[in-house]
């Protein structure tokens, strides 16, 4: 048995290198986290106040304890916290682990703010990294640079003209890749865009910037990466949401090769975190479910719980499908992946297996195609589906109320909001604003919001996003007032999404999201009470310790 003295000795020595298998400590009997300033939200979301946490032996939530509550007198082990505050772990909604995990170990462009910032850090990775045989990254946005286009493959091979370079766009929706790379994947003038896909071009050539479906045929020559690549990937972003307080993260899309990386994880006894896993479409979900959701495996710590599917593109990149053309592209109104047909037999096929249907929804005219399926299949698919949509970024205000019918999920991302307001106002002009990042008037409508980020599009910081939800102000506190300020919500309506209702989304409530009888001691030791904080002081929160299932996962010290 472990004891109490030597326990997070032990724990900051494991820790040290990301690439040391956990092993969870032995059970431990009755336990007691004291002398907190712990905030929670009840059932009804509520908040709650305690000074303890007493844990039965398998890490669960025995009760809340007040100031003038008696402690027991047999306890296995008692951690005194010196009356820091203690909260709930957050629930990420929707991330890509993987894609995360790949962006700290690769060419991170997201910090650039003109192209010759971008050019210069690739050329510096691409001289700093003269074995590696293609320069890969990604992080960019066009919009950040205020460039008025995209970039191209002249840019690119400007400086890497030796090798294949290719770089993802900040929101994972375009590709942009130098000649070498192009070359490499066989494109020429004559090659044309897969249905849900295009090809940007200059003078009837390829550019170097695929957008969405296009991305396959530049894809489909990248080395792809190998399995020990996956496993450090997967170490570095498990690390980095513990860091920031997720104690459980929905992944959004996860390919077979990404759950194989979960399983030796698993097996290894390396996973930490608690992951929500949507398999990267129908075909996926199957290879990896069979005939429907898994169990939960490692303790409770992965399950394979339904199907991501894409019904449209990006706002950045113009793939995001709308009703009406872009207001700064009049000849486009973006990519619909499916026809209505298509996407009511994938969103068919996967409810018949009771797999949970999650559908990447961001234009008005994609999010009204998802609405109209629900419609449909929720006459024949009783019972609680929780039928989610991804993002939700623009909709039409009189489909507002539709995502109050048939228990919809509205899974969107506060973070969004705040790095795309003027790129949105550019994208669709100051008449098709009022159903954009609507999380006031989803609330209003009756739908369940649950909050994430997105990762690696944006930070995975909740603090963050819950400032961003709180305020409609980014991290320079403007513009004054907030944008489109009638979308604010209430402070605990916000944490509820990042919590207990990002739980509910993924049919894990039961289990964790909040601190109560029976829930799973998953919680974070903070530097400051978010509840009592100013937005900006919200914003600058730190997580100073991560508990999982009553054992200590990660410490700042």
């Amino acid at each position: 048995m472990v004891k109490p003295a030597s326990f997070p000795r032990i724990l900051r020595s494991t820790l040290v290198a990301l690439a040391i298998a956990w092993t969870p400590a032995a059970a431990f009997a009755d336990a007691l986290i004291d002398n907190v300033a712990g905030r929670t939200l009840d059932k009804d979301g509520k908040v709650v106040r305690f000074t303890g946490l007493l844990l039965t032996p398998d890490g669960k939530v025995v009760r809340l304890l007040g100031p003038k509550d008696k402690r027991p007198d047999k306890l296995d082990w008692r951690a005194d916290m010196k009356g820091r505050v203690l909260l709930p772990g957050f629930v990420d909604s929707h991330g890509h682990l993987m894609g995360l995990g790949f962006r700290l170990l690769e060419l991170d462009l997201s910090p650039t703010r003109s192209l010759d910032e971008a050019k210069a850090r690739i050329a510096a990775y691409a001289a700093a990294n003269p074995d590696r045989k293609w320069v890969l990254g990604g992080g960019w946005n066009q919009e950040a640079w205020g460039l008025g286009r995209f970039p191209t493959a002249a840019d690119l091979d400007a400086v890497v003209s030796d090798r294949p370079a290719v770089m993802e766009r900040a929101d994972g929706h375009s590709l942009w890749a130098n000649s070498a790379a192009m070359k490499a994947a066989g494109i020429t003038a004559r090659t044309i865009a897969p249905a849900g896909g295009r090809i940007e071009k200059v003078g009837g050539q390829p550019s170097g910037v695929f957008v969405d479906a296009a991305m396959a045929l530049i894809q489909k020559a990248v080395p792809q990466p190998l399995a020990k690549d996956r496993n450090t990937a997967f170490l570095k972003a498990q690390n980095a949401l513990l860091s920031h307080g997720i104690t459980a993260t929905t992944d959004m899309g996860t390919s077979l090769d990404e759950w194989m990386t979960y399983r030796r994880m698993g097996d290894a006894g390396n996973i930490r975190i608690r992951i929500l896993s949507y398999g990267g479409g129908v075909e996926d979900s199957v290879r990896i479910g069979g005939t429907g959701p898994t169990q939960w495996l490692y303790n409770n710590r992965l399950r394979l719980v339904g199907v991501k599917l894409y019904a449209d593109g990006a706002l950045g990149s113009r793939g995001a499908w709308l009703k009406q053309p872009y207001a700064d592209a009049p000849g486009q109104s973006g990519l619909g992946f499916l026809s209505d047909d298509v996407i009511r037999n994938l969103m068919s096929r996967a409810a018949m297996d009771k797999y949970q249907v999650a559908v990447h929804a961001i234009g008005d005219r994609a999010n009204a195609q998802v609405l109209d399926a629900i419609d449909e299949l929720a006459e024949t698919y009783k019972g609680d589906r929780r039928w989610r949509i991804e993002h939700a970024q623009i909709v039409d205000p009189a489909d507002l109320p539709r995502f109050g019918r048939h228990g919809i999920i509205a899974s969107m991302q506060p973070v969004h909001e705040t790095s795309d307001r003027i790129m949105a106002e550019a994208r669709l002009g100051p008449a098709r604003l009022a159903g954009a990042y609507a999380w006031n008037s989803m609330l209003k409508n009756g739908a369940t919001l649950a909050f994430g980020s997105d990762y690696p599009v944006e930070s995975p910081d909740p603090f963050a996003g819950w400032a961003a939800a709180i305020t409609r102000q980014g991290p320079d506190s403007q513009p004054y007032g907030g944008w489109q300020p009638q979308e604010i919500i209430g402070r605990e309506a916000a944490w509820r999404a990042y919590t207990m209702d990002g739980a509910y989304a993924a049919f894990a409530e039961d289990m964790f999201g909040r601190l109560g009888q029976g829930q799973q001691a998953d919680f974070i030791i903070v530097d400051r009470d978010p509840l009592e904080s100013s937005p900006t002081d919200l914003r600058a929160t730190k997580v100073e310790e991560t508990w999982i299932g009553g054992q200590k996962v990660w410490d700042r010290r």
